[in-house]
């Protein structure tokens, strides 16, 4: 295996196994099959017995798992498997898109709703492994032990196997071939966001200007009109256009606050040492968001931005090395 210094992280994530699971977690045993979910699109504005809302107070943090994962080094790929057909697992377009999810289409084979995505995801992590062999660390985002044999198989072949499953729906047999399994219920960002201490004044005065180009102005025009404006404007939204494309923004000090604050949380989940080291923290919120640097939010130095946070975070200097701490 290629010598490296950080992990090559690969995610495979049964998303129907997780989704279901979620969903039957919150709302009892045999909800998703019982209210037939797969069929509906979430939507919060609902009643409590409303099937939309019911999956919209189910959804799962994509986002949180791969930021988790990423506290164990580069996500080198990160792949979905589902019948993305279906308005439930269609409506976590956004989501997978703005993460660059590789998605693979699996539709049922069978009249129990059975899409084979157990096998098809086994057989692709063996085939990366012995493609990419500096890979270090594979993640299985599901709870059936259908995977038991293939956490078994990766560490044979030498990799740290995580598993991710959610609370009281996961095998514990699948747990036990695990090297560390985490409940999704316990990941950083998965349920309820960490709310921030500091009102960060700085952020008034970092305008959150567009890179890329100036936003077009709003047009009362449509169709055959707004489609001449956006061929004339590559870089203009139409109404009703994707938000996904929509040019990226200046990072503010409150986003890159939380990225500290995230990146923190995520590096701590992974083991008991409370101190960080400020080096680690950085590569870690770069996994978060490339984008990330402190020099055009006027600070010289990485330790000069994290002092800058001292209510929210500890720093403290033990030789050559810069420690660093969530209070």
């Amino acid at each position: 295996m290629a010598d490296q210094t950080e992990g090559r992280v690969a995610v495979y994530i049964d998303f129907d196994n997780i989704v279901i699971s979620r969903y039957d977690q919150l709302h009892g045993n045999g909800a998703w099959r019982r209210d037939n979910a797969r069929t509906v699109a979430p939507d919060s504005s609902g009643g409590p017995d409303d099937v939309s809302a019911k999956l919209a107070a189910a959804e799962v943090e994509v986002g949180a798992i791969l930021d988790y994962a990423s506290s164990f080094g580069t996500v080198a790929i990160s792949r979905a498997y589902a019948d993305w057909s279906v308005p439930a697992n269609a409506s976590y377009r956004r989501q997978l898109v703005n993460r660059a999810v590789d998605l693979t289409q699996l539709f049922p084979v069978t009249q129990a709703l059975k899409n084979g995505a157990d096998i098809r995801l086994s057989v692709d992590v063996l085939e990366d492994l012995f493609r990419l062999p500096d890979l270090t660390h594979v993640v299985i985002v599901a709870g059936d032990s259908d995977y038991i044999a293939l956490a078994q198989r990766c560490k044979r072949l030498g990799r740290f196997v995580l598993g991710i499953g959610v609370s009281g729906r996961t095998s514990p047999a699948l747990i036990a071939a695990c090297d560390h399994f985490e409940m999704y219920d316990s990941i950083p960002g998965a349920t309820e966001p960490r709310v921030l201490e500091e009102d960060d004044d700085r952020d008034d005065e970092v305008a959150v200007e567009t890179i890329v180009a100036e936003p077009a102005p709003k047009s009362r025009r449509g169709g055959k009109a707004a489609a001449e404006a956006a061929a004339a404007d590559p870089a203009a939204t139409p109404p009703g256009g994707n938000p996904v494309d929509r040019p990226a923004t200046k990072m503010s000090d409150k986003a890159a606050t939380r990225l500290l604050v995230r990146a923190l949380e995520l590096l701590q989940a992974k083991d008991d040492d409370e101190w960080k080291n400020a080096a680690s923290v950085k590569s870690q919120i770069r996994r978060l968001d490339p984008s990330f640097s402190e020099r055009p939010l006027g600070y010289k130095s990485f330790t000069e931005f994290i002092r800058s946070r001292n209510s929210l975070v500890e720093f403290k200097a033990e030789g050559n090395e810069r420690l660093v701490r969530l209070r």
